[in-house]
């Protein structure tokens, strides 16, 4: 078996896939597990790290209840890859042309498209599935600036962070596009929104919670339907955004590359996220915040630093991390130590060969900053399998 540790402080059990985690992560979780909502136990994945609200990294199961800052701000941030049938020797000799092509095409932190450029039956599906919500919450609606102007103009955008457009090359020498991107600016607000209203609803009831951003929204509760509704809405604007970047990103590189076709099923998976399931005989809501659903033969992303490899898994169904993985290689240092131990003759080496920016305003994204990706799959090899390891060429950062 993978788990490395079992932590049995709390009501219930953690998990934990690593022998590679931080004080500050292990008390986060431990608070976690004091929740009497938990059920069964918590599994930290191999990537695990601290984080706000709750542990990155962590797999939480609740019965009848959800907690709102642990699903996070950035609901449903996740991966999307596709292989195209185009090969490391067809690529242009220039791949800095290719990024400002990308670059051109795909607006990247705070900005957005000039005009909306997803399908008008896209938008007015989306537009139908949030006007309940914003409805019943008139606060919410205030902190959404240009409602219904904003957000279709963000779809199709990369947002800041380590977000992410990449191409690469697998073991076979074939041409990957992947991106990693979530919910842009109305999942940070819905997200910001009820976790605020959690804690002032559980303010009323509970006092003895060990951490205020645990508040959590109980079935039956004033906002619960209201909450669930509003997160599985940014859910799949989060989905519909990485395939509308992927489709515009595909059709800009048509100018540069030779004529190509998919030959890989695009994945879409979240890595940031709440959903129903069934585990340990209860039916549950799980939230994944930095962890993927690994069910068996369940394909998946798990991504590196901007200088390392990733990886296209496939899930082994593991019943002890309930059907996940991690999400990526996860931080070994907060951005701000990244900004004071690096500078920009760092980046150029941990970069070397890679198209991407190496410029002070990503240093905070080094991959000196980040785990050992292959000690993370390492610990991991019970969860998942291993498809295809690709290695970046090209590098957009927001």
């Amino acid at each position: 078996m993978p788990i490395k540790r079992v932590i049995t402080k709390g009501r219930v059990p953690v998990k934990i896939f690593t022998d590679d985690i931080d004080h500050g992560a292990l008390e986060q979780l431990i608070n976690i597990s004091h929740l009497p909502v938990i059920h069964s136990h918590i599994a930290a994945m191999p990537d695990v790290h601290l984080g706000i609200g709750a542990t990155v990294g962590s797999v939480i199961p609740t019965l009848k209840a959800v907690i709102p800052a642990a699903v996070g701000v950035d609901i449903g941030c996740g991966m999307n890859a596709v292989r195209l049938s185009v090969r490391a020797d067809q690529l242009p000799d220039n791949l800095k042309k290719v990024r400002n092509i990308i670059e051109e095409n795909i607006p990247v932190g705070f900005n957005m498209h000039k005009r909306q450029r997803a399908k008008n039956s896209t938008v007015r599906a989306l537009t139908n599935g949030i006007e309940s919500v914003v409805q019943k919450h008139p606060a919410l609606l205030k902190m959404l600036k240009n409602f219904g102007t904003t957000w279709p103009k963000q779809l199709g955008t990369l947002g800041g962070g380590n977000h992410f457009i990449e191409l690469c090359l697998d073991e076979n020498q074939n041409v990957w596009v992947m991106l990693h991107s979530g919910s842009r600016g109305i999942g940070n607000c819905i997200g910001r929104y009820f976790i605020n209203l959690a804690k002032k609803d559980m303010g009323r009831h509970i006092h003895n919670l060990p951490d205020k951003d645990l508040a959590y929204f109980t079935e039956g509760s004033e906002y619960f339907a209201d909450y669930v509704e509003a997160v599985e809405w940014a859910q799949e604007y989060a989905m519909i955004n990485r395939r509308e970047m992927m489709r515009l990103i595909l059709d800009s590189l048509k100018a540069s590359f030779p004529e190509f076709v998919a030959t890989k099923e695009a994945i879409n998976c979240h890595h940031n996220y709440v959903s129903r399931e069934h585990h340990f005989g209860q039916e549950v809501f799980v939230t994944r915040k930095g962890a993927i659903r690994a069910g068996n033969g369940e394909l998946g992303i798990i991504p590196g630093s901007m200088g390392a490899k990733s990886f296209i898994v496939r899930g082994l169904g593991s019943k002890q991390s309930f059907c996940s993985c991690s999400h990526g290689a996860g931080r070994v240092m907060s951005r701000n130590k990244a900004k004071r131990q690096f500078n920009r003759a760092d980046l150029e080496e941990q970069t070397r060969g890679i198209e991407c920016r190496k410029d002070t305003g990503v240093i905070d994204e080094i991959p000196a900053a980040y785990k050992d990706i292959d000690k993370v799959m390492e610990n991991q090899n019970d969860l998942v399998a291993i498809e295809h390891t690709l290695r970046q060429v090209v590098c957009v950062k927001g």
